[in-house]
């Protein structure tokens, strides 16, 4: 049996940089494959912008940001349009197209925005999903019932970490499931747009874990106000390009070794216990070890090129920098997401 279905991971996920422009900028990915994300997360890299959050169901002329918990805007064709190997920008607009500024692009793949639909049912929210089965990834969208019900999510494995944002309802933080969280990651979830510690919530998925078909919400508003849209952006662990897992910090600078089984092109860590940063790193900003290029997903802050913070290895990645809580205090949890450049 082969050890990977996912020869090349540029396929379902790449990431871009680019440069910004007084006019339309064409983002052309640089991998193996071409790729049409339906997927789009988009930082400023040399400024205070927000991080921008684009997809292919809830159409590409909505946003949402990972570092504020506000309610969806639809731009006036500033954002970004969808190619058949990337992306083309808006004229003018400072969080993803800045005349002289440096950006990234991480972009994942779906099914080209075709949705499989489905209606209420009792407490059940309407809504429907897209889903690459082979990458282990599905982008889900529903209308809260108020009460809880279950969620299709398309995948046809368990899904082992879920972002869930609410559209429609203003103040309402991201909520993340991710199975290395705690012993009950149904219940503790963490907050992408803050630098909070994991919350104890039964109101989240009803202390009920995915299967393999579909995940549950409960009553609370980050995930089930009644009458109010939300967006789930769902993956499932792929043998050879993605892992969703945790290790314990060392707080030492020869920090633990993390094995992915593959070479990370993109690592996403937050230490589940403490008031510390969400860390996103990859191989684009820094294509040699050690990696320093940080940004932090639950803030607009400039990218940090201080310190080594990571290796990335041909089969997982190395933690660095004993002095670094966020990603490496001694005895913490620290959960990561990560895709990979190749398999190993």
């Amino acid at each position: 049996m082969a050890y990977t279905t996912i020869d090349d991971p540029s396929v379902y996920f790449q990431t871009q940089t680019y440069s910004g422009s007084s006019s339309s900028v064409t983002v052309t990915n640089g991998g193996n494959s071409d790729l049409q994300p339906d997927w789009i997360w988009v930082k400023r890299r040399n400024g205070t912008n927000d991080h921008n959050i684009f997809d292919t169901s809830r159409g590409v002329n909505k946003r949402l940001w990972t570092n504020q918990n506000s309610a969806e805007n639809t731009d006036d064709g500033t954002g970004v349009t969808v190619n058949s190997d990337g992306f083309a920008t808006g004229t003018y607009f400072g969080d993803v197209n800045a005349n002289g500024s440096t950006f990234v692009a991480w972009q994942w793949k779906a099914n080209g925005g075709t949705r499989t639909t489905n209606s209420e049912s009792g407490n059940n929210p309407a809504g429907g999903y897209q889903v690459n089965t082979t990458a282990g990834f599905s982008i889900v969208d529903y209308t809260g019932t108020g009460s809880a019900g279950t969620m299709a999510h398309g995948l046809g494995a368990v899904p082992h970490a879920i972002l869930f944002k609410a559209r429609s309802e203003s103040s309402n933080d991201w909520a993340v499931y991710h199975q290395g969280n705690t012993s009950a990651p149904a219940t503790d979830f963490l907050r992408l747009n803050t630098a909070g510690a994991t919350t104890d919530n039964s109101n989240f998925m009803n202390d009920t874990a995915p299967t393999s078909s579909v995940f549950t919400v409960n009553t609370g508003s980050k995930v089930n106000s009644d009458g109010e849209t939300y967006i789930a952006y769902c993956f499932t662990e792929k043998q050879g390009y993605s892992k969703f897992g945790s290790y314990t910090g060392s707080g030492n600078d020869d920090g633990p070794f993390v094995y992915t089984g593959f070479k990370p092109a993109w690592v996403m860590v937050k230490n589940n216990g403490g008031s510390e940063n969400w860390a996103l790193h990859d191989s684009k900003r820094s294509p040699a070890n050690g990696n320093k290029a940080e940004l932090f997903p639950n803030i607009d802050s400039t990218e940090s090129v201080g310190n080594v913070r990571f290796d990335l290895l041909s089969n997982g990645f190395k933690v660095r920098q004993g002095s670094a809580t966020a990603i490496n205090d001694n005895g913490d949890t620290i959960v990561y997401f990560a895709f990979a450049e190749h398999p190993f």
